[in-house]
C-alpha cells in the first residue's frame, strides 16, 4: 500500500493511492476529482478505466464534471428553486432555468482539505469542507467529510458524512465516467450492465422529472437480467430519445440483489460491481459529451463513458413518492458506495 502526492499547476495536489495488487487511484484536492483508476485486464495489462482530461487546466471549468464530487444536491432541481418549511429558496441557474449539480460554485469547484491515511490493508484520503449557509442559495452551514479508501481487494470505497445546522437538501455523489475497455480503446456500446431496479423516473424533454415512475418491464430500461448499453442507443423508445439517444435517468433500487449495479466489458474481462446504501442511481451514458476534447488517452466522443451517480432524488423537492434529499438539522448524513473491480476469464 502506498500514497504519493504531486503538485499540479502550482495550485492543486494530486494524490495517488496504490494497493498491493497493482490497482491505483488518483484524486485531486480540487473538486475531489478522480483523475485515473488503473486496474488490470485479464492479461495483466494495467490501464485507466475512467475519463480524464489530458490537460489539467481543463478541470478548472470541467463542464462534464469528470470524476468530480457533486453537491450539495446532485442532479437537476426544477426551476432552480424549492420550498422548505413554508419558505422558498432560490438557487443559481446553470442548466437553462434549472439548477444542476450544486450550481456553478458547487463542491466540484472547491479545493478540499485532504488528510491521507494508511494501514496494512487499505490506503485513503479524507476530504473535508465547510459549506456556509446560503452557499449557492442553500440553507444551513454543512460540515462535509468524504473518504476515498482503496483496499487490497481492489475496492474503492466512497464514504460521505455530513451534518447541517439547518434542515436542508443534501445528496452527494461522484461523477466518474467509467470505460472498462482500458485507455478508451472503445466506446461503451458493448458494455454489459445490470441494475437491481424495476422502476425509473420519467423525464420531460428538458430532462426534468415529470413526477411519474415508469415500470422497466418490456423496455430498454430493464437491466435486471443484464443488457448491453447499446440497446438503448439505437432504440426508438421515447425516454431514450429524450436523453439524446441514451440514458440519463434515475433508477430506484429494489435492493433485492447483492449488488445494486454491475458493469462488464467482455473484451478486457474487467467487471465493476457497485454496492451502496443509497436508494437509487442516475445512469448517464455520456450522450451529451462533445467530440474532440483532449483526454488522457485520446479524444472525447459520445458514448465514451458511463456514470453511476448513486444518490437520492432531487425530484423529491417537487413531487411525492421519490427518495427524499432532505437532511434534518443535526441529523447525521451517512452514505457509502463501493466500486469493486474483478476479472472474468
Amino acid at each position: 500500500m502506498n500514497i504519493e502526492s504531486n503538485q499540479i499547476l502550482g495550485k492543486w495536489t494530486e494524490y495517488t493511492l496504490s494497493n498491493d495488487l497493482g490497482m491505483r487511484v488518483s484524486v485531486l484536492d480540487f473538486g475531489g476529482i478522480i483523475t485515473k483508476i488503473m486496474v488490470p485486464d485479464r492479461n495483466g495489462n494495467i490501464e485507466n478505466v475512467v475519463l480524464g482530461y489530458r490537460n489539467y487546466q481543463d478541470y478548472q471549468t470541467n463542464p462534464n464534471y469528470f470524476g468530480a464530487l457533486i453537491g450539495r444536491v446532485a442532479g437537476r432541481i426544477q426551476g432552480a428553486s424549492f420550498n422548505l418549511n413554508d419558505k422558498t429558496y432560490t438557487l443559481a441557474k446553470n442548466n437553462g432555468d434549472n439548477h444542476l449539480h450544486g450550481g456553478p460554485d458547487g463542491l466540484h469547484q472547491i479545493v478540499w482539505d485532504v488528510s491521507p491515511f494508511q494501514t496494512d490493508e487499505e490506503v485513503g484520503l479524507t476530504l473535508t469542507h465547510r459549506s456556509a449557509d446560503r452557499d449557492s442559495g442553500y440553507p444551513g452551514n454543512v460540515e462535509i467529510k468524504v473518504t476515498y479508501t482503496l483496499t487490497n481487494h481492489n475496492q474503492l470505497i466512497l464514504d460521505y458524512v455530513a451534518k447541517s445546522d439547518q434542515t436542508t437538501p443534501l445528496t452527494l455523489t461522484n461523477h466518474a465516467y467509467f470505460n472498462l475497455s482500458g485507455n478508451l480503446k472503445t466506446t461503451i456500446h458493448d458494455h454489459h450492465v445490470t441494475i437491481d431496479s424495476s422502476s425509473f423516473v420519467e423525464l420531460d424533454p428538458n430532462l426534468i422529472p415529470t413526477g411519474k415512475l415508469l415500470d422497466v418491464e418490456g423496455t430498454t430500461f430493464d437491466f435486471r437480467g443484464g443488457r448491453v448499453l447499446g440497446d438503448g442507443f439505437n432504440n426508438n423508445f421515447e425516454q431514450n430519445k429524450i436523453a439524446d439517444s441514451g440514458y440519463d435517468h434515475y433508477f430506484i433500487f429494489d435492493h433485492a440483489e447483492e449488488y445494486q449495479a454491475t458493469l462488464q466489458d467482455p473484451v478486457s474481462g474487467r467487471v465493476m460491481l457497485v454496492t451502496t446504501n443509497e436508494p437509487g442511481v442516475v445512469m448517464y451514458t455520456s450522450n451529451g459529451l462533445a467530440e474532440g476534447l483532449p483526454l488522457a488517452e485520446g479524444t472525447s466522443r459520445k458514448y465514451l463513458g458511463v456514470c453511476f451517480e448513486t444518490q437520492a432524488s432531487p425530484a423529491s423537492l417537487h413531487h411525492d413518492g421519490f427518495p427524499t434529499v432532505i437532511l434534518n438539522a443535526g441529523e447525521p448524513y451517512q452514505k457509502q458506495t463501493v466500486f469493486t473491480f474483478r476479472l472474468e476469464n
